[in-house]
């Protein structure tokens, strides 16, 4: 009997199933919408037309894809040991390592290529950027906080969707910091969540994550006080940037939902992981996208 498939992926064998499914294409929502987020921030000091707006979604794709890919390959044998990723497209043969890195090296030309259209900026922080979504893969191999690392990862999107309409730092410089702190934190949060049922396998394996090394009761409170944080940071972005109302709102939903999300989840009870993970995360990006958007147009 095989293994059942893991969840956010796609059914069938063809090329297009296997990729998505290969980069977890579903989980876009997560931080497409905060590069989005960024770009609206921006649009109050500089600015927009199409083609940027075109240009910062390539770069976030192309660098999600870099980062996934890598992901991918550089635990593909935990993932042909752990019987929750057995079926993923390495371990299973759908595709080759070597086909997998080739599409990282286009990914990266892509990412490098969009950074450079954009501004001086983006091009001179693009190796850095992939640098660092890269070194996530390793994070778990010496250290239980590489939920922090992905969340610095995907805060790069907010903050290279700022520069990228702006072409320079924020003023005042600590709105993305704060922003950042939204991301990471929220990112960290849900990917504490995520690790919860690979407590065993990790231990076993000598991986480290903060799950494994404080055991499920105490991650999920850790998981809990990473999204008050988010929720305070959302705040603070917020305010330091004079939003109105309706950007008031989406800190206000953000908020509602991860506190649904962890009402979703006990220590004894994790049958409804998959919708407090995938779900309600997809459902806050999108939610407070939407609400700084229409603040924006508005106004």
């Amino acid at each position: 009997m095989s293994a059942p498939r893991e969840g956010q992926t796609f059914a069938g064998e063809s090329g297009f199933a296997r990729w998505a499914s290969f980069v977890k294409l579903p989980h876009t929502v997560f931080a497409l919408p905060f590069a989005l987020v960024g770009v609206t921030f921006a649009t109050r000091v500089a600015a927009i037309d199409v083609a940027r707006v075109g240009w910062v979604v390539l770069a976030f794709t192309s660098a999600r894809w870099v980062a996934m890919a890598v992901n991918r390959i550089v635990d593909r044998e935990f993932d042909a040991k752990n019987p929750r990723t057995a079926q993923r497209e390495i371990p299973r043969g759908a595709i080759a390592v070597r086909e997998a890195w080739v599409t990282v090296g286009i990914a990266a030309a892509l990412f490098v290529w969009a950074a450079a259209m954009l501004n001086p900026l983006c091009l001179t922080l693009s190796p850095i950027a992939l640098g660092w979504v890269c070194f996530y893969s390793f994070t778990k191999r010496f250290t239980r906080y590489a939920h922090v690392v992905l969340g610095l990862g995907l805060a790069i999107a907010p903050v290279g969707g700022y520069l990228a309409v702006t072409g320079a730092w924020s003023e005042p410089w600590w709105m993305l910091l704060v922003l950042t702190a939204a991301v990471t934190t929220w990112s960290a949060g849900f990917d504490i969540l995520y690790a919860l049922p690979d407590v065993e396998f990790d231990r076993s394996q000598g991986l480290h994550s903060i799950p494994s090394a404080l055991g499920v009761p105490r991650a999920l409170l850790v998981a809990r006080v990473f999204h008050v944080l988010t929720v305070l940071a959302l705040a603070a972005t917020v305010w330091t940037v004079g939003a109105g109302t309706l950007a008031w709102v989406g800190v206000a939903v953000a908020a509602a939902i991860l506190a649904y999300e962890h009402s979703l989840v006990r220590a004894d009870d994790l049958r409804r992981l998959d919708a407090a993970f995938f779900t309600m995360n997809g459902v806050i990006s999108l939610a407070f996208f939407a609400c700084v958007l229409a603040d924006r147009i508005l106004a």
